[in-house]
């Protein structure tokens, strides 16, 4: 017979109180939780043989789990579910710590350096992994493009995107091109192209090519084959920080778990995945244990919000850690972490 849910057993003040006592002693001391300690610390004028038929209760719902039976209890993934849910107290992020976010996410910086300072803050703010998703550079505005020749059929192209980000792209091209005809091709596309996204620039560029004549051709077919690579998306989806910092902690000794895990984050996809499901999801998102779908997963908690500028949500970032984890640290961690870097992104930085 399957348990009863939660839903179906609301829990009475006195076991809310243990409930929330209780994790809050185990996400401190990592060590299960006896009814001795709870006497001592639940703060309610109850009997240990009381306490002891709460958690026994708690217990059958499915809320804590016990090694055996004269042993203390742990919460279970539906347990710390209902604790953030329902029994957790957030207080804002100090003031102090609110400034070491705006200070080192400044206004400004380009889009790749604040994303990459965005996801080590995370990590060294809670000491779990930070991640943060990539915006899709193809949406950004593009500003400026220089053209470098390099040896051979080599060039550098100098990309400067209205969101103050500057990439280097090195182009193979089907033949050499000198100093003068790369000038040429550059002037084109920063007059007639500046301030539109990427795909739209090169949608354009084929459809001119198609309907030009004479001299322009030569033009536009030196300017495709270089805009088709200097113009193309960037290939990073997800940043990752502080994944070492999974190695010391006490609920990850296992190590074949640990290398699924480091494999998840190598690969990124699947993670990836389940960021982009909490993108339009207003506020911060948890997922517990296996609510995140993935098996690597499993005894770890992600905490997300989106990020945005301009009202337009950019991306996703978040604290990937162990289920027990201290939720009333991380979670305005990462709520301050977004609004910071969404005021981070100047206006420039908005998709077009």
């Amino acid at each position: 017979m399957s348990r009863p849910s939660t839903d179906d057993r609301p829990l009475d003040p006195r076991a809310r109180q243990l409930l929330r006592t209780l994790i809050g002693r185990y996400i401190r001391d990592g060590e299960p939780v006896g009814s001795q300690t709870l006497a001592r610390h639940a703060g309610l004028d109850v009997s240990p043989a009381t306490i002891r038929n709460i958690l026994a209760d708690l217990e059958d719902i499915g809320l804590l789990s016990a090694a055996h039976a004269s042993a203390g209890r742990v919460p279970t993934a539906q347990g710390y579910r209902v604790f953030v849910d329902s029994l957790l107290q957030v207080k804002p992020l100090a003031e102090g710590e609110l400034s070491r976010l705006r200070s080192e996410l400044p206004a400004g910086a380009g889009t790749q350096n604040l994303l990459g300072n965005a996801s080590e803050l995370l990590s060294a703010m809670t000491h779990f992994v930070g991640v943060v998703s990539v915006p899709q550079r193809g949406q950004f505005a593009f500003k400026h493009i220089d053209f470098v020749p390099l040896d051979g059929q080599r060039v550098l192209a100098i990309l400067v995107f209205a969101d103050n980000d500057v990439q280097n792209r090195i182009l193979q091209t089907r033949r050499a091109y000198d100093p003068a005809e790369l000038e040429r091709v550059a002037n084109y596309l920063n007059q007639h192209f500046a301030g539109r996204p990427l795909a739209d620039i090169r949608a354009t560029l084929l459809r001119e090519m198609r309907s030009a004549r004479s001299e322009m051709e030569t033009l536009l077919a030196q300017t495709v084959e270089l805009a088709e690579q200097a113009l193309a998306p960037g290939d990073e989806d997800m940043l990752l920080a502080g994944q070492t910092r999974l190695i010391g902690v006490q609920d990850l000794a296992d190590l074949d778990r640990l290398r699924e895990l480091f494999e998840a984050f190598a690969r990124k996809r699947e993670i990836l995945q389940l960021l982009e499901r909490t993108v339009h999801a207003p506020g911060v998102r948890i997922f517990i244990g296996e609510e995140t779908g993935l098996t690597p997963l499993e005894g770890m908690s992600l905490v997300t919000a989106p990020y945005a500028a301009q009202g337009r949500v950019l991306g996703v970032l978040g604290v990937i850690g162990p289920t027990r984890m201290a939720y009333d640290r991380v979670i305005p961690v990462v709520q301050a972490a977004a609004d910071a870097l969404g005021s981070a992104l100047n206006p420039g930085a908005q998709p077009s």
